[in-house]
């Protein structure tokens, strides 16, 4: 049995298990993304006003009334229970463990400067080797973790701060 959605509506969570969403009866009124649902003998006009594909978000009108939505799926779920969320920003912020790990190596000194996707430290997790990299410019401020330590999901490894 595969997992259930995750849908959010206008801050309200819902579980829907992917078979419910094949028997919806679902057809396109027209090309501007209006559609028309009927679901256990009830009618739905469904307008989406805006959608974000990268972050999952929709904006509806569904029989009038306006919706934000966000979809997430099992994979979604993995990434923020890993603490591995992409963040859209070019601003440096301070690197966490994102798992539980050994530090096999740290790849930066304090007061060197950084940019987007330069490669901070390797962090060995369930015998794999993570490159754990910047996730924007910035200068090294604090290295708060050392070669062969262990650390813990959420452990502040690195402090960045952004260029002045």
């Amino acid at each position: 049995m595969q997992p259930p959605f995750k849908i959010s509506v206008n801050e309200r969570t819902f579980d829907i298990m992917p078979d419910e969403i094949q028997t919806l009866d679902i057809s396109t009124i027209s090309e501007n993304e209006v559609f028309h649902i009927l679901n256990d003998d009830k009618s739905f006009k469904i307008e989406v006003i805006s959608h974000d594909a990268s972050g999952k978000n929709l904006r509806l009108r569904i029989n009038g009334n306006s919706y934000t939505t966000k979809v997430s799926d099992k994979y979604d779920r993995l990434i923020d229970q890993l603490g591995m969320k992409v963040v859209g920003s070019q601003r440096a912020g301070d690197i966490k463990a994102p798992m539980p790990g050994l530090v096999l190596d740290i790849l930066v000194e304090v007061g060197q400067s950084i940019n987007k996707g330069d490669k901070v430290l390797i962090l060995e997790a369930m015998k794999m080797e993570n490159i754990i990299k910047a996730g924007g410019d910035g200068i090294i401020k604090a290295i708060h973790t050392e070669k062969g330590k262990p650390v813990d999901k959420g452990t502040l490894l690195v402090e960045i701060i952004n260029h002045s």
